[in-house]
């Protein structure tokens, strides 16, 4: 099953155990998208009474992180994918393409009941039978990352026979075409087209990140965060984000990045033990985070916008970490007494036949 996670490994645990760094990554991931949704939907829209720039950099921090989250999130995905898309078409469509929309659809479900309760909290939620329609196949909501798994398995599985350049080539320029604004990319479609090109890196690049991880070096990283500080920055000056190709160059970068962070830190095995603890269990943080982000928005706007200089100055500086943190670990909290139908295909379609019953509840997770 899927358990804590909606990656892309789904059964592999054997393979999936040994490589830490994945898991390192996955969890910083994760945590560096509940902190995207802190910042953007609640602590940006708290009427702030004091001045200074504390508010302006957390932005600007959260903004410069883009170009990492959700690609290396994907890329990740698609490094586990490899052995899934090799199986037979009705074993990918069942515990593949099956298990990730049938998940969608149940926390897409759970999202409108919830955000129905809190119409002022910023993210897309259906407010109608048209629009919740719409969410289902067209315009993904929040939950975007289990929708393009479910899309991106059908098209790796049917690429397979065709030439790398070929498949890369076109995942490219679709990316290249969203993130320059030459499609309609209402909603969260926008990262569904521009992500395809990471999960297929992915699984065609696999040896090539496996070295990257295996090799890090922090001379190596000081070689890699100078360019990629440099296209930050001319996307930052230059507005540049929608220059045809520059993004997805970007986020190629960052991966790389990412990578070779992720493989650095697995040489302490005290942050190696607590991030790869969060990036086993990411699918319930991944799914619960924003309907209970919606509810603590909820309850902290009006006192936090009225409060004390004090209170306020305070609040500036340690509230995205510390609401970060405290959602993240709600989520894992709630996840033990939640029923696991809410996590999983039911009657344990979405295992693979090869997969033992103790692999069950042992692999391990994705808007941004």
């Amino acid at each position: 099953m899927l358990t804590a996670d909606a990656t892309a490994e789904g059964n592999e645990m054997p393979e999936r155990s040994r490589v830490a760094w994945a898991d390192v990554a996955k969890g910083v991931c994760i945590l560096l998208v509940v902190l995207w949704h802190v910042l953007m939907k609640h602590y940006l829209q708290i009427d702030w009474h004091i001045g200074g720039h504390v508010k302006g950099a957390w932005g600007t921090f959260g903004e410069q992180l883009l170009p990492l989250r959700m690609p290396l999130f994907f890329a990740v995905s698609g490094f586990f994918a490899v052995r899934a898309v090799q199986r037979t078409w009705p074993e990918v469509l069942r515990t593949k393409v099956a298990k990730f929309y049938y998940l969608y659809v149940l926390w897409l479900i759970i999202h409108t009941a919830i955000l129905a309760f809190v119409p002022d909290f910023g993210t897309e939620s259906a407010d109608g039978p048209l629009k919740f329609v719409a969410q289902l196949f067209i315009t993904p909501s929040n939950l975007w990352y289990l929708y393009a798994l479910a899309l991106y398995f059908i098209v790796a599985k049917a690429a397979r026979r065709l030439p790398v350049w070929l498949v890369l080539g076109a995942a490219f320029v679709l990316s290249a075409i969203a993130s320059a604004g030459l499609v309609p990319v209402p909603g969260d479609r926008a990262g569904v087209y521009q992500n395809l090109i990471f999960f297929l890196a992915g699984i065609y690049g696999k040896t090539v990140i496996e070295k990257l991880a295996a090799q890090a070096s922090w001379l190596r990283l000081a070689v890699i965060a100078v360019p990629y500080a440099v296209l930050l920055g001319v996307v930052q000056v230059l507005h540049a984000k929608t220059w045809f190709g520059l993004w997805p160059i970007v986020s190629g970068v960052a991966i790389v990045l990412g990578v070779t962070a992720a493989g650095l830190v697995t040489r302490s095995e005290r942050l190696t033990n607590g991030l790869a603890s969060v990036g086993r269990r990411t699918l319930p943080i991944y799914v619960m985070h924003m309907p209970l982000l919606a509810l603590v928005h909820e309850a902290l706007l009006k006192p936090l916008s009225s409060a004390s200089p004090t209170i306020q100055l305070v609040t500036q500086i340690v509230e995205p970490v510390v609401l970060t943190a405290f959602l993240a670990w709600l989520c894992l909290v709630l996840y033990k007494y939640l029923p696991k139908a809410l996590f999983e295909l039911p009657f344990g379609l979405g295992l693979s036949r090869s997969a033992a019953p103790a692999h069950r509840r042992t692999s391990p997770l994705p808007s941004r």
